[in-house]
């Protein structure tokens, strides 16, 4: 998995801060990077300007940040959200992915 250059900063951001979780692991494929505990909770899908996170939930998250949702089941929601600045990691989006993270627990 090749993320760009550019990009770089904002992924280890997110990545340092999701190694602070309990339990989880990284695995990168062809394609997309999936970060899991028991489950995936996050998938991180690498464009040219951004990073698509997809956050797992159980109701849809509420926010201008989401870009997308998709119900992928009768309690279980994909939330997609672009991210392109370091920055971007910040207490709101790390309060998803510890709420995702903990249902996926």
């Amino acid at each position: 998995m090749t993320i760009s250059t550019d990009l770089q900063p904002t992924y280890d951001s997110l990545l340092k801060e999701m190694k602070k979780l309990n339990g989880i692991s990284v695995e990168e494929k062809e394609a997309y990077i999936h970060v899991r505990s028991k489950g995936v909770f996050l998938g991180i899908h690498p464009r040219k300007d951004y990073l698509i996170l997809q956050i797992v939930s159980a109701a849809p998250i509420k926010s201008a940040r989401v870009v997308k949702t998709d119900q992928v089941s009768k309690t279980r929601f994909h939330n997609h959200v672009r991210l392109s600045d370091p920055k971007q990691v910040d207490s709101e989006l790390l309060g998803w992915l510890k709420e995702s993270h903990k249902l996926m627990s």
